[in-house]
């Protein structure tokens, strides 16, 4: 089950396609699909979070907090929608293929992707970009 709760507005998100969708991402990754919560939230309420749980000073688009147990992908993510708009722009891509680049980053770490090195890095843009794939096959 996904979850889309909202500590900001001004944004329309369509809960219903990126949850079916991500719901095939899961599956893809031979995982099961448990409970994801996804915080939308902007700058300042992801900042706090990254100050207090992280221990960071920085902005960032995403942090996720997994719960996942075995094969079972679950957890929280946190999504700044000023973020995602912000980098929509300086990557000239529209606002919602960023936001279904940062949501599925989240489950692609569920799923046991990292990015902390080059390598990892690499690899968590090659599954990104396959999986935004699946996204656009199913909604042509």
């Amino acid at each position: 089950m996904i979850n889309y709760f909202y500590e900001t507005t001004g944004y329309v998100i369509d809960e219903k396609a990126i949850g079916a969708w991500l719901e095939r991402v899961v599956i893809s990754e031979q995982k099961k699909l448990g409970v994801i919560n996804y915080i939308f939230c902007d700058d300042e309420y992801l900042l706090k979070i990254n100050q207090d749980f992280l221990n960071h000073d920085t902005y960032t688009d995403i942090i996720s907090f997994g719960d996942c147990l075995g094969n079972i992908v679950a957890g929280d993510i946190f999504v700044s929608l000023e973020r995602v708009s912000e980098n929509a722009g300086y990557y000239n891509v529209k606002f919602e293929e960023e936001l279904r680049r940062v949501v599925v980053h989240g489950v692609l770490h569920f799923c046991g992707y990292k990015d902390k090195t080059k390598e990892e890095e690499s690899l968590m843009r090659q599954k990104e970009n396959e999986k935004l794939k699946m996204f656009h096959v199913e909604h042509l």
